[in-house]
């Protein structure tokens, strides 16, 4: 039996903004428009390849219209729990 393994703070920041992004309905593009971000970099970010400043961090969560610190909350309580939990959810 493995235990599961605990998603990164890049990773689970990158899950959170793709589930927050899709809860929006928009594509990648269009979030990294809003947030005046290269496309390249939001696809980064939701991969979990690239830890985002915190105003790259503001950038989204704004886009998002969500609050910095429910996106934030978001991502620590993905590192908490099972990645293949969280997506079920």
């Amino acid at each position: 039996m493995t235990l599961p393994t605990k998603l990164t703070l890049e990773a689970a920041f990158g899950r959170a903004v793709r589930i927050a992004r899709l809860e929006s309905g928009l594509s990648q593009e269009e979030l990294a428009n809003a947030s005046r971000l290269h496309r390249t970099y939001v696809s980064q970010i939701e991969r979990g390849m690239k830890s985002p400043s915190l105003d790259s961090m503001n950038r989204l969560a704004n886009a998002l219209n969500l609050p910095l610190e429910r996106l934030v909350r978001r991502a620590a309580a993905l590192t908490a729990t099972n990645p293949a939990e969280s997506d079920a959810k």
